[in-house]
């Protein structure tokens, strides 16, 4: 059975949340990445190549994400790295389709009907793609990357969802969109 698709509208809430009060969640953020520290060496192995600033930023939409998950409710089991795996090969099945690595790249992602939990990539599509420097709050990293670094740091964050979302157990009257 597939997992219940979080909607736009729960996923949009808490990511800004999150990015409303930088304060109040380094604590939360903090917490949940302890909690989930095979994501994070994940991300940053993947984020490594692209400096130091695109690894910070991929750590946090990666708290964000985990921020998701937790206001869904439910449970999110440690994430096996055999998860992150069979994420990343998912995806490598179909890389060919979605490049080149342009500013493009959102679009043919969102073609991509067996995404898990598409709301919320959309999101960090949103947010390394589509956001205007106007729409950052004040004390909020950038996340504004070339775009071809923007679609590594994409495809690192998109196998994180992927194993998040085969190790997330809904609450049981969570019904999704």
């Amino acid at each position: 059975m597939a997992q219940p698709i979080i909607s736009r509208e729960e996923v949009h809430a808490y990511a800004e949340a999150c990015s409303d009060d930088p304060v109040a969640f380094q604590p939360i953020a903090t917490r949940l990445v302890r909690d989930q520290k095979r994501l994070v060496r994940f991300i940053e192995q993947n984020a490594a190549a692209l400096g130091q600033e695109a690894a910070q930023v991929a750590v946090y939409m990666t708290s964000v994400c985990l921020r998701v998950f937790d206001r869904v409710g439910g449970r999110l089991d440690k994430v096996p790295g055999r998860d992150l795996d069979l994420g990343a090969a998912r995806i490598s099945a179909v890389v060919d389709t979605l490049l080149p690595a342009d500013e493009h790249l959102p679009e043919r992602v969102r073609q991509v009907e067996w995404r898990a939990q598409p709301h919320l990539l959309d999101e960090i599509l949103w947010a390394l793609y589509e956001r205007d420097e106007e729409e950052k709050k004040e004390g909020e990293e950038s996340g504004k990357l070339p775009p071809d670094k923007a679609a590594v740091l994409f495809l690192a964050m998109w196998a994180v969802v992927e194993a998040m979302n085969a190790n997330w157990k809904p609450p049981a009257d969570y019904a999704g969109v």
